[in-house]
């Protein structure tokens, strides 16, 4: 999910933007220092929006950097345990597929793709035994994530579709559609069954 924080922090400007208008200096270096990290607090950094408020700088000894107390704002996407999240397939393995949502890849197991025994053909994609339902690098999908770790550089998301009202896009449109006939069947069927109560005849019997 993408949030727009407001960030209060000293922003350490380093000498070669001592050049420039100090709110441009810090908008810099923010910019270098956030943009494209990633860590537990604040998840995915896309974009620092700008600088409220700067206060005077202050110099360390022995540190040729100058350091202003700031609030800033920061546009930054944080995946949330059991989210649901859009993304497309980049990438089909035999141990699974990793799908691009928002800035960051997440890994779905190959006993998550589908409700079914899955596995990789010899096209590239993961097919499904019973449903004959297939997976393929740039499929738009739907799934929900079940793990979150910031355990070194490369925080690791972990996916599932295996629960109803996941999966690639298709099947999703196809269960849809299965679901409107059965609807329309029963319906039917009702409308038969009321149909032919109202239309019997009732008999009397006359008391002799």
């Amino acid at each position: 999910m993408f949030y727009l924080l407001e960030v209060e922090d000293h922003v350490r400007v380093e000498p070669k933007h001592f050049g420039l208008p100090t709110r441009e200096a810090i908008e810099k270096q923010l910019n270098e220092s956030f943009v494209n990290s990633v860590n537990k607090e604040f998840g995915y950094i896309i974009a620092v929006v700008g600088v409220d408020n700067i206060e005077e700088g202050v110099l360390i000894p022995n540190d040729g950097s100058a350091y202003y107390k700031s609030i800033f704002k920061l546009v930054v996407w944080r995946p949330e345990l059991h989210e649901l999240v859009y993304g497309t397939i980049t990438e089909i393995t035999n141990f699974g597929a990793f799908m691009q949502v928002g800035p960051a890849q997440g890994m779905i197991h190959i006993s998550q793709t589908m409700d079914d025994y899955v596995s990789l053909n010899k096209t590239g994609t993961l097919s499904g035994k019973t449903s004959k339902r297939s997976l393929a690098k740039g499929d738009d999908c739907i799934a929900r994530i079940v793990a979150i770790s910031y355990k070194g550089e490369n925080p690791k998301i972990g996916l599932t579709m295996r629960q109803p009202g996941l999966g690639k896009i298709e099947w999703l449109a196809e269960r849809k559609k299965k679901q409107e006939v059965a609807a329309k069947k029963v319906a039917k069927e009702i409308a038969k069954e009321t149909k032919g109560v109202k239309g019997g005849k009732k008999k009397e019997t006359k008391a002799k």
